[in-house]
């Protein structure tokens, strides 16, 4: 993989040092290969000289795969050897199951796309926030139909202050526009993600970033309370003029927070840094004396209902994250009634 031009192919797709220094010696004959479309019985991947289907070894999973996956093939016949570390995931635990979901890996950037109508939503929008911070993911939210809406500028203060710096960007999806504002997220190599409910045109703001004529399918939304229909059944990567590449998914209904250590710290920081000036170290800032959150609460500095959600999620990320035990950690000793 000395070649120079498959360098450049590969850094189009993505590939890095940090892909690069996980190759060993004895991999060396091995080629590169980035997962565009995971299905039940197959996998479509994209390399150096285009597009690929994998030949799968007998004992392989194709749920143990994400699209942005970076896997290692025989050139000669396409089959997969072995998956490389992620540098990102993100992926959730659904309602039914212990298992976690995989939506998409080495993202650089996702954008939580919410739409300026009734589908706009603090406590889902924190949830994807979350996710994001633990993915490792860059979090952008995305304000669709901006222009149907009557005041842009509160939705767009609202979804501000849900996280410190967190950048906002309202468009029109459909507009040429909206290409430019998301521009600095899209450069060479550039993966960003897609994630949010039905109807808040992901699918259609993929068809403007990707100006291709194999378009998404798109659909209607019902009008009293703006939830739209499924129009993405699958996850895929597709190219974008200028270098980036952007994953589609499908709409998420409910989304748990499970399994997290540091991504809701990172959106309730300014929670988090008042709590090693409590009088206690365990202190629930709920009732407890000398609590420096409900000082701020009383004076103001920190809205009463910001801490309430996150107790509530701190609380549901307890309750939903299975306990394990045994020498390789695969005895659930704890089993939470959802």
């Amino acid at each position: 993989m000395t070649n120079s031009r498959l360098h450049s192919a590969l850094e189009l797709l993505g590939w890095s040092a940090f892909f690069a220094d996980q190759v060993e010696p004895a991999e060396a004959d091995l080629v590169p290969r980035r997962v565009a479309s995971v299905h039940r019985a197959r996998i479509e991947a994209m390399g150096d000289t285009g597009s690929v289907r994998l030949e799968l070894p007998a004992n392989a999973n194709t749920a143990d795969f994400a699209v942005g996956d970076w896997v290692l093939a025989d050139p000669l016949s396409d089959m997969l050897v072995r998956r490389l570390e992620r540098k990102t995931v993100f992926k959730r635990r659904p309602e039914v199951g212990r298992a976690e979901q995989l939506v998409a890996a080495n993202i650089d950037t996702l954008l939580i796309v919410t739409s300026c109508n009734a589908d706009f939503n603090v406590e889902r929008l924190e949830r994807y926030l979350i996710m994001a911070n633990q993915a490792g993911s860059k979090p952008v939210i995305v304000l669709t139909k901006a222009d149907t809406a009557d005041d842009v500028g509160a939705f767009q203060a609202k979804a501000e202050a849900l996280q410190r710096d967190l950048p906002v960007v309202a468009l029109n999806g459909r507009s040429d526009d909206a290409g430019s504002l998301l521009s600095s997220w899209c450069g060479v190599g550039q993966t960003i993600a897609l994630v949010g409910s039905s109807g808040v045109g992901k699918s259609t703001l993929v068809n403007t970033l990707t100006k291709t004529d194999a378009k998404q399918k798109t659909g209607t939304i019902r009008e009293h309370d703006a939830q739209g229909r499924h129009t993405t059944t699958a996850r895929s990567l597709h190219a974008i003029p200028g270098g980036g590449w952007v994953i589609d998914t499908p709409g998420i209904r409910t989304l748990y927070v499970s399994d997290i250590t540091d991504g809701i710290d990172t959106l309730f920081s300014d929670i988090t840094e008042l709590a090693p000036h409590c009088r206690f170290r365990d202190c629930t800032h709920a009732h407890e004396p000398g609590c420096a959150v409900q000082a701020a609460v009383k004076s103001g500095t920190l809205a009463a209902d910001r801490v309430e959600r996150w107790r509530n999620l701190v609380s549901e990320n307890r309750d939903r994250t299975p306990v394990t035990s045994g020498p390789r950690g695969n005895k659930i000793v704890r089993k939470k009634k959802y």
